[in-house]
Protein backbone atom coordinates (compact mmCIF):
# COMPACT_ATOMS: atom_id res chain seq x y z
CA UNK A 1 0.00 0.00 0.00
CA UNK A 2 1.30 3.45 -0.92
CA UNK A 3 2.39 5.77 1.88
CA UNK A 4 -0.29 8.34 0.95
CA UNK A 5 -3.01 5.70 1.17
CA UNK A 6 -1.62 4.35 4.46
CA UNK A 7 -1.64 7.86 5.93
CA UNK A 8 -5.42 8.02 5.50
CA UNK A 9 -5.78 5.12 7.99
CA UNK A 10 -6.14 6.12 11.64
CA UNK A 11 -5.00 3.71 14.35
CA UNK A 12 -6.48 4.28 17.80
CA UNK A 13 -4.28 2.77 20.50
CA UNK A 14 -6.56 2.09 23.47
CA UNK A 15 -4.81 1.90 26.86
CA UNK A 16 -6.79 1.17 30.06
CA UNK A 17 -5.06 2.66 33.11
CA UNK A 18 -5.46 1.93 36.80
CA UNK A 19 -2.81 3.34 39.15
CA UNK A 20 0.00 3.18 36.57
CA UNK A 21 1.50 6.64 37.13
CA UNK A 22 5.07 5.37 37.43
CA UNK A 23 5.03 3.67 34.04
CA UNK A 24 3.00 6.07 31.91
CA UNK A 25 5.95 8.16 30.74
CA UNK A 26 7.76 5.10 29.39
CA UNK A 27 4.55 3.76 27.86
CA UNK A 28 3.98 7.04 26.01
CA UNK A 29 7.62 7.26 24.92
CA UNK A 30 7.51 3.83 23.32
CA UNK A 31 4.13 4.47 21.71
CA UNK A 32 5.37 7.74 20.27
CA UNK A 33 8.43 5.98 18.84
CA UNK A 34 6.27 3.31 17.19
CA UNK A 35 3.90 5.90 15.73
CA UNK A 36 6.87 7.77 14.24
CA UNK A 37 7.93 4.63 12.35
CA UNK A 38 4.50 3.98 10.79
CA UNK A 39 2.84 5.62 7.81
CA UNK A 40 -0.59 5.45 9.44
CA UNK A 41 -1.97 8.28 11.58
CA UNK A 42 -2.06 7.46 15.29
CA UNK A 43 -4.14 8.60 18.22
CA UNK A 44 -3.71 7.45 21.82
CA UNK A 45 -6.85 6.97 23.89
CA UNK A 46 -6.20 6.44 27.61
CA UNK A 47 -9.05 5.23 29.84
CA UNK A 48 -8.46 6.07 33.51
CA UNK A 49 -10.38 3.46 35.49
CA UNK A 50 -10.80 5.46 38.69
CA UNK A 51 -7.11 5.62 39.58
CA UNK A 52 -6.27 6.80 43.11
CA UNK A 53 -2.74 7.94 42.25
CA UNK A 54 -1.75 10.75 39.89
CA UNK A 55 -2.44 8.84 36.66
CA UNK A 56 -5.38 10.99 35.56
CA UNK A 57 -3.56 14.29 36.19
CA UNK A 58 -0.49 13.04 34.32
CA UNK A 59 -2.59 11.98 31.33
CA UNK A 60 -4.46 15.29 31.19
CA UNK A 61 -1.15 17.14 31.22
CA UNK A 62 0.09 14.89 28.41
CA UNK A 63 -3.02 15.70 26.39
CA UNK A 64 -2.11 19.38 26.55
CA UNK A 65 1.31 18.59 25.06
CA UNK A 66 0.26 16.07 22.41
CA UNK A 67 -2.85 16.66 20.30
CA UNK A 68 -3.06 12.95 19.47
CA UNK A 69 -3.88 12.04 23.08
CA UNK A 70 -7.43 11.61 24.36
CA UNK A 71 -8.39 10.80 27.96
CA UNK A 72 -11.52 9.16 29.32
CA UNK A 73 -12.03 9.36 33.09
CA UNK A 74 -14.45 6.84 34.58
CA UNK A 75 -16.37 7.94 37.66
CA UNK A 76 -14.89 5.08 39.73
CA UNK A 77 -13.01 1.83 39.30
CA UNK A 78 -15.29 -0.40 37.20
CA UNK A 79 -12.67 -3.02 36.29
CA UNK A 80 -10.56 -3.58 33.22
CA UNK A 81 -13.26 -5.27 31.13
CA UNK A 82 -15.57 -2.27 31.48
CA UNK A 83 -12.69 0.20 30.98
CA UNK A 84 -11.86 -1.48 27.66
CA UNK A 85 -15.57 -1.35 26.72
CA UNK A 86 -15.68 2.39 27.48
CA UNK A 87 -12.64 2.91 25.29
CA UNK A 88 -14.19 0.98 22.40
CA UNK A 89 -17.34 3.11 22.74
CA UNK A 90 -15.29 6.27 22.14
CA UNK A 91 -12.53 5.05 19.80
CA UNK A 92 -12.82 6.65 16.37
CA UNK A 93 -9.97 5.00 14.46
CA UNK A 94 -10.28 2.75 11.42
CA UNK A 95 -8.63 0.10 13.58
CA UNK A 96 -8.28 -0.08 17.36
CA UNK A 97 -5.19 -1.54 19.03
CA UNK A 98 -5.58 -2.64 22.67
CA UNK A 99 -2.51 -2.30 24.88
CA UNK A 100 -1.88 -2.56 28.63
CA UNK A 101 -0.12 0.38 30.26
CA UNK A 102 2.21 -1.92 32.20
CA UNK A 103 4.18 -2.69 28.99
CA UNK A 104 4.05 -6.44 29.43
CA UNK A 105 2.82 -6.44 25.84
CA UNK A 106 5.46 -4.68 23.71
CA UNK A 107 4.15 -1.70 21.68
CA UNK A 108 6.89 -2.36 19.13
CA UNK A 109 4.74 -5.21 17.73
CA UNK A 110 1.95 -2.85 16.67
CA UNK A 111 3.23 -2.63 13.04
CA UNK A 112 3.03 -6.44 12.85
CA UNK A 113 -0.60 -6.32 13.98
CA UNK A 114 -1.38 -3.70 11.34
CA UNK A 115 0.33 -5.77 8.65
CA UNK A 116 -1.78 -8.82 9.61
CA UNK A 117 -4.95 -6.68 9.54
CA UNK A 118 -4.10 -5.60 6.00
CA UNK A 119 -4.17 -9.27 5.01
CA UNK A 120 -7.93 -9.18 5.57
CA UNK A 121 -8.36 -10.15 9.23
CA UNK A 122 -10.89 -8.31 11.39
CA UNK A 123 -9.05 -9.26 14.55
CA UNK A 124 -5.40 -9.98 15.22
CA UNK A 125 -4.66 -11.22 18.73
CA UNK A 126 -1.37 -11.71 20.50
CA UNK A 127 -0.78 -15.28 21.61
CA UNK A 128 1.63 -15.58 24.51
CA UNK A 129 4.52 -17.99 24.01
CA UNK A 130 6.08 -17.11 27.39
CA UNK A 131 5.21 -14.91 30.36
CA UNK A 132 8.27 -13.47 32.05
CA UNK A 133 7.95 -12.12 35.57
CA UNK A 134 4.84 -14.15 36.47
CA UNK A 135 4.61 -16.96 38.99
CA UNK A 136 4.55 -20.61 38.05
CA UNK A 137 1.11 -20.99 39.64
CA UNK A 138 -0.39 -18.10 37.67
CA UNK A 139 1.00 -19.41 34.38
CA UNK A 140 -0.26 -22.95 35.00
CA UNK A 141 -3.73 -21.91 36.18
CA UNK A 142 -4.09 -19.65 33.14
CA UNK A 143 -2.98 -22.50 30.86
CA UNK A 144 -5.52 -24.91 32.31
CA UNK A 145 -8.31 -22.34 32.40
CA UNK A 146 -8.19 -21.90 28.63
CA UNK A 147 -8.24 -25.68 28.16
CA UNK A 148 -11.21 -26.08 30.50
CA UNK A 149 -13.29 -23.25 29.05
CA UNK A 150 -12.78 -24.54 25.51
CA UNK A 151 -14.10 -27.94 26.61
CA UNK A 152 -17.16 -26.29 28.16
CA UNK A 153 -17.87 -23.48 25.69
CA UNK A 154 -19.61 -23.76 22.33
CA UNK A 155 -17.49 -20.82 21.10
CA UNK A 156 -13.79 -21.62 20.58
CA UNK A 157 -11.78 -19.11 22.65
CA UNK A 158 -8.13 -18.76 21.59
CA UNK A 159 -5.78 -20.12 24.23
CA UNK A 160 -3.13 -17.91 25.87
CA UNK A 161 -4.58 -14.73 24.36
CA UNK A 162 -5.44 -11.64 26.37
CA UNK A 163 -6.33 -8.05 25.52
CA UNK A 164 -3.27 -7.42 23.35
CA UNK A 165 -5.07 -7.34 20.01
CA UNK A 166 -6.15 -5.25 17.05
CA UNK A 167 -9.79 -4.88 15.97
CA UNK A 168 -11.09 -3.62 12.66
CA UNK A 169 -13.84 -1.01 12.67
CA UNK A 170 -16.36 -3.74 11.83
CA UNK A 171 -15.22 -5.81 14.81
CA UNK A 172 -15.32 -2.76 17.11
CA UNK A 173 -18.92 -2.01 16.14
CA UNK A 174 -19.90 -5.65 16.70
CA UNK A 175 -18.37 -5.73 20.20
CA UNK A 176 -19.93 -2.36 21.06
CA UNK A 177 -23.38 -3.82 20.33
CA UNK A 178 -22.92 -6.45 23.08
CA UNK A 179 -24.02 -4.62 26.25
CA UNK A 180 -24.12 -7.42 28.81
CA UNK A 181 -23.05 -6.36 32.30
CA UNK A 182 -20.89 -9.37 33.15
CA UNK A 183 -18.24 -9.01 30.49
CA UNK A 184 -15.61 -11.58 29.61
CA UNK A 185 -13.98 -9.71 26.73
CA UNK A 186 -11.90 -12.57 25.33
CA UNK A 187 -15.11 -14.53 24.90
CA UNK A 188 -16.92 -11.60 23.28
CA UNK A 189 -14.09 -11.13 20.80
CA UNK A 190 -14.37 -14.80 19.83
CA UNK A 191 -18.18 -14.78 19.78
CA UNK A 192 -18.51 -12.18 17.01
CA UNK A 193 -16.92 -14.72 14.67
CA UNK A 194 -15.12 -12.48 12.15
CA UNK A 195 -11.82 -13.66 10.60
CA UNK A 196 -9.11 -13.76 13.24
CA UNK A 197 -5.39 -14.41 13.26
CA UNK A 198 -2.93 -15.23 16.05
CA UNK A 199 0.33 -13.32 16.36
CA UNK A 200 2.72 -15.26 18.68
CA UNK A 201 4.94 -13.19 20.97
CA UNK A 202 6.87 -13.33 24.23
CA UNK A 203 5.35 -11.37 27.09
CA UNK A 204 7.65 -9.12 29.11
CA UNK A 205 7.72 -8.43 32.86
CA UNK A 206 5.88 -5.37 34.15
CA UNK A 207 7.82 -2.14 33.62
CA UNK A 208 6.89 -0.83 37.07
CA UNK A 209 4.39 -1.20 39.86
CA UNK A 210 2.50 -4.30 40.92
CA UNK A 211 -0.17 -6.31 39.13
CA UNK A 212 -3.80 -5.53 40.04
CA UNK A 213 -4.83 -9.12 39.28
CA UNK A 214 -4.65 -11.14 42.48
CA UNK A 215 -5.82 -14.74 42.55
CA UNK A 216 -9.26 -13.82 43.87
CA UNK A 217 -9.89 -11.46 40.93
CA UNK A 218 -8.55 -14.07 38.52
CA UNK A 219 -10.96 -16.60 40.00
CA UNK A 220 -13.80 -14.13 39.45
CA UNK A 221 -12.72 -13.61 35.84
CA UNK A 222 -12.64 -17.37 35.31
CA UNK A 223 -16.20 -17.66 36.63
CA UNK A 224 -17.27 -14.84 34.31
CA UNK A 225 -15.83 -16.67 31.35
CA UNK A 226 -17.38 -20.03 32.16
CA UNK A 227 -20.83 -18.75 33.13
CA UNK A 228 -20.97 -16.31 30.21
CA UNK A 229 -20.20 -18.85 27.52
CA UNK A 230 -21.32 -22.23 28.83
CA UNK A 231 -24.31 -23.86 30.51
CA UNK A 232 -22.41 -27.12 30.96
CA UNK A 233 -22.00 -26.62 34.76
CA UNK A 234 -25.81 -26.52 35.09
CA UNK A 235 -26.08 -29.72 33.12
CA UNK A 236 -23.37 -31.31 35.22
CA UNK A 237 -25.25 -30.31 38.38
CA UNK A 238 -28.36 -32.03 37.02
CA UNK A 239 -26.36 -35.12 36.12
CA UNK A 240 -24.71 -35.18 39.53
CA UNK A 241 -28.11 -34.95 41.20
CA UNK A 242 -29.48 -37.83 39.10
CA UNK A 243 -26.44 -40.02 39.79
CA UNK A 244 -26.55 -39.24 43.52
CA UNK A 245 -30.28 -39.92 43.75
CA UNK A 246 -29.79 -43.19 41.89
CA UNK A 247 -26.97 -44.22 44.20
CA UNK A 248 -29.05 -43.32 47.27
CA UNK A 249 -31.99 -45.37 45.92
CA UNK A 250 -29.80 -48.42 45.32
CA UNK A 251 -28.25 -48.01 48.76
CA UNK A 252 -31.76 -47.94 50.25
CA UNK A 253 -32.76 -51.10 48.36
CA UNK A 254 -29.62 -52.81 49.64
CA UNK A 255 -30.46 -52.04 53.27
CA UNK A 256 -34.11 -53.12 52.76
CA UNK A 257 -33.08 -56.50 51.38
CA UNK A 258 -30.44 -56.93 54.08
CA UNK A 259 -33.01 -56.23 56.77
CA UNK A 260 -35.53 -58.67 55.27
CA UNK A 261 -32.96 -61.45 54.89
CA UNK A 262 -30.72 -61.02 57.91
CA UNK A 263 -32.73 -58.97 60.35
CA UNK A 264 -32.17 -55.39 61.52
CA UNK A 265 -28.80 -54.99 63.19
CA UNK A 266 -27.81 -51.83 65.04
CA UNK A 267 -27.46 -49.06 62.42
CA UNK A 268 -23.92 -47.93 61.65
CA UNK A 269 -23.48 -44.37 62.85
CA UNK A 270 -20.32 -43.64 60.76
CA UNK A 271 -21.93 -44.76 57.48
CA UNK A 272 -25.02 -42.67 58.24
CA UNK A 273 -22.94 -39.56 58.85
CA UNK A 274 -20.89 -40.16 55.68
CA UNK A 275 -24.03 -40.50 53.56
CA UNK A 276 -25.59 -37.36 55.07
CA UNK A 277 -22.46 -35.29 54.56
CA UNK A 278 -22.07 -36.55 51.01
CA UNK A 279 -25.65 -35.74 50.03
CA UNK A 280 -25.48 -32.36 51.77
CA UNK A 281 -22.24 -31.52 49.98
CA UNK A 282 -23.71 -32.43 46.60
CA UNK A 283 -26.74 -30.25 47.26
CA UNK A 284 -24.62 -27.28 48.27
CA UNK A 285 -22.41 -27.62 45.20
CA UNK A 286 -25.44 -27.74 42.92
CA UNK A 287 -27.03 -24.77 44.69
CA UNK A 288 -23.77 -22.85 44.35
CA UNK A 289 -23.64 -23.47 40.60
CA UNK A 290 -27.27 -22.44 40.19
CA UNK A 291 -26.61 -19.39 42.37
CA UNK A 292 -23.75 -18.22 40.11
CA UNK A 293 -26.03 -18.23 37.09
CA UNK A 294 -29.00 -16.78 38.99
CA UNK A 295 -26.86 -13.94 40.34
CA UNK A 296 -25.71 -13.00 36.86
CA UNK A 297 -29.27 -13.12 35.55
CA UNK A 298 -30.31 -10.84 38.42
CA UNK A 299 -27.62 -8.29 37.60
CA UNK A 300 -28.51 -8.33 33.89
CA UNK A 301 -32.21 -7.83 34.67
CA UNK A 302 -31.51 -4.52 36.46
CA UNK A 303 -30.24 -2.98 33.21
CA UNK A 304 -27.74 -0.65 34.87
CA UNK A 305 -25.32 1.35 32.77
CA UNK A 306 -21.95 -0.25 32.16
CA UNK A 307 -20.12 2.84 33.43
CA UNK A 308 -20.33 6.56 34.07
CA UNK A 309 -17.79 9.20 33.08
CA UNK A 310 -16.15 11.74 35.34
CA UNK A 311 -14.61 13.46 32.32
CA UNK A 312 -14.33 12.99 28.57
CA UNK A 313 -11.33 14.66 26.93
CA UNK A 314 -11.03 13.71 23.24
CA UNK A 315 -7.92 14.52 21.28
CA UNK A 316 -7.84 18.23 20.63
CA UNK A 317 -8.42 18.10 16.87
CA UNK A 318 -11.76 16.36 17.50
CA UNK A 319 -12.69 18.82 20.22
CA UNK A 320 -11.90 21.74 17.93
CA UNK A 321 -14.18 20.45 15.13
CA UNK A 322 -17.01 19.86 17.61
Amino acid sequence: MAAAEAATITVTVLIPVYNEEDGLAECYRRLDAVAGQCAEAFEFLFVDDGSSDGSAAWLLALRERDARVGVIELSRNFGKEVAVSAGLDHASGDVVMLLDADLQDPPELIPDFIAAWREGYDMVYGQRLSREGETWLKIKTSHWFYRVINVLSDVPIPADAGDFRLLSRRAVEAVKALREKHRYMSGLYAWIGYPQKALPYHRHPRHSGRTKWNYWRLWGLALEGITSFSTVPLKLATLLGVVTAGAAFLYGVYFLLRTLLFGNPVPGYPSLIVVMLFLGGVQLICLGIIGEYLGRTYVESKQRQLYYLRGLHPRREQQHHD
